[in-house]
C-alpha cells in the first residue's frame, strides 16, 4: 500500500469512527468521546442531538469522498479530499488551541496532540499528489 493510500485511509478510518459514532448515537458520543475516562466533547455543553447528528453525518460525507480518493487515487479528487479534509482541520484545531483552560493537563495535551497530527497528515500526503499521473476519461466531454 502506497504512503498516500495509507493516509488517504487512515484519516477516512477517523472520519468514519468520528462521524458513525456522532450520527448512530450522539448523547454516548457527547459523554464519551474520546474515552469515559475523557470526556473532550462534554467539555463543551450543552448537548445537542440535531448539532451532534448533522456532524456525524458530515464526517461520513467526508469519509466517503477520502474513501473514493484512496481506492482510485485520481489526482484532482485525491487532492480535493485532502484540501476538504484541511478546511474543516485547520479551524478545528484553532478553535480548540483557543479553548484549553477548563481541561486537565493531560486532556490538554492529547487534545493537541491528536489534533495536529490530523493536520500534518494531509498537510504531508498533498505533496504526494504530484507523484499521481493523471487519467483522462474518454467518457468526459471537454
Amino acid at each position: 500500500m502506497s504512503t498516500l493510500r495509507a493516509g488517504l485511509a487512515f484519516l477516512a478510518l477517523v472520519e468514519g469512527i468520528v462521524g458513525g459514532w456522532s450520527l448512530i448515537a450522539p448523547k454516548h458520543f457527547f459523554d464519551n468521546f474520546p474515552l469515559p475516562t475523557n470526556q473532550w466533547v462534554a467539555y463543551f455543553p450543552p448537548f445537542n442531538e440535531h448539532l451532534l447528528r448533522d456532524f456525524g453525518a458530515l464526517n461520513l460525507a467526508l469519509c466517503a469522498v477520502l474513501v473514493f480518493a484512496a481506492v482510485t487515487l485520481e489526482r484532482r479528487l485525491t487532492q480535493a479530499a485532502l484540501v476538504g479534509y484541511l478546511l474543516f482541520a485547520v479551524p478545528h484545531l484553532v478553535f480548540h488551541l483557543n479553548h484549553l483552560s477548563h481541561m486537565r493537563f493531560a486532556d490538554q495535551m492529547g487534545n493537541v496532540v491528536s489534533l495536529v497530527a490530523v493536520v500534518l497528515v494531509p498537510l504531508a500526503l498533498l505533496p504526494l499528489t504530484r507523484r499521481i499521473v493523471p487519467t483522462i476519461d474518454s467518457r468526459v466531454s471537454r
